[in-house]
């Protein structure tokens, strides 16, 4: 188990216990938490499960696959710690990745 924080847009702080091998977006899913919508359900088939990437955990989370790089021209207000949260796997490597839901998605 791992933790992750998912900031949602007016702040509210949703800290969770998650599975290793599971992604962000599934559990933000799972927990009902506002501003993932997450529509092809994790295929990286679209952008409506962006978010960005604390500062703090950038380097550790990594840039997106070329994939994933393609579907973020497609989300709103990309910055350069935009990630798909259903292309970031959790690990013992991202116990406590704090990730931040962007304004609105695409």
């Amino acid at each position: 188990m791992s933790k992750l924080t998912i900031v949602a847009f007016d702040g509210t702080r949703h800290e969770l216990d998650v599975a290793n091998g599971s992604t962000v977006m599934e559990n933000a899913v799972r927990n009902s938490v506002p501003g993932i919508e997450a529509e092809c359900g994790g295929a990286c088939a679209c952008a409506t499960c962006h978010v960005y990437v604390d500062d703090a955990w950038s380097a550790v989370v990594g840039p997106p696959e070329a994939m994933e790089e393609d579907m973020l021209d497609f989300a709103y207000d990309v910055r350069p710690t935009s990630r798909l949260s259903c292309q970031i796997k959790m690990s013992d490597a991202l116990d406590g990745l704090v990730v931040h839901v962007p304004e609105r998605q695409a």
